[in-house]
């Protein structure tokens, strides 16, 4: 039986492989795209915020091509940070900043495992590379335009949009997906 008619995922996903900061697709097509930063607009003030809602609304407005905006979470390990804040707290010597430092570990350490980070890309697809450079740089300018930070998402930001999707969550190991 082959690997195009069996019942894995691998066998009805039409990806080719991920490199370049693109998926090949089986038919040829790229898929690329921006990852935004994330920009709590909710803390500004309310003019700022419709500010940013608005010029949102125009940049969407000049995409004449079809696109996907994906939110993702990713899982982010907190030991590190951890780490950092014991030594503050180890190098403190005034008590109301170890009691402060104190808190920040109390509060990092009820988190467990399950801290994850959201994060926001636009997706597009097409064939040919100059189309998917001039698509990119509408987007990047058209989000820097709406005070938004963006940069072209990568073949990490790649694979786990695609790890997101295909197995709920879980980081793969087996490296990129090949035909």
């Amino acid at each position: 039986m082959s690997s195009k008619t069996s019942g894995t995922t691998e066998s009805f996903v039409p990806v080719k492989a991920i490199i370049n900061n693109m998926i090949e697709l089986d038919n040829g097509e790229k898929v690329a795209g921006v990852k935004i930063s994330p920009k709590n607009i909710f803390i500004m003030d309310e003019s700022d915020q419709f500010g940013v809602i608005d010029r949102l609304k125009d940049f969407y407005n000049t995409i004449d091509f079809e696109f996907w905006l994906v939110i993702a979470d990713r899982p982010v390990d907190i030991s590190v940070y951890i780490a950092q804040l014991q030594m503050q707290y180890n190098n403190a010597k005034d008590p109301v900043i170890r009691k402060l430092i104190n808190e920040d570990l109390r509060k990092a350490n009820d988190f467990n495992d399950d801290v994850t980070d959201v994060e926001f890309y636009f997706l597009f697809r097409d064939k040919s590379p100059e189309m998917i450079q001039k698509k990119l740089r509408l987007m990047i300018n058209g989000l820097a335009s709406a005070g938004l930070a963006s940069g072209q998402a990568n073949n990490d930001d790649l694979r786990s949009i695609l790890d997101n999707f295909l197995n709920g969550g879980q980081t793969t190991e087996f490296g990129t997906v090949m035909a």
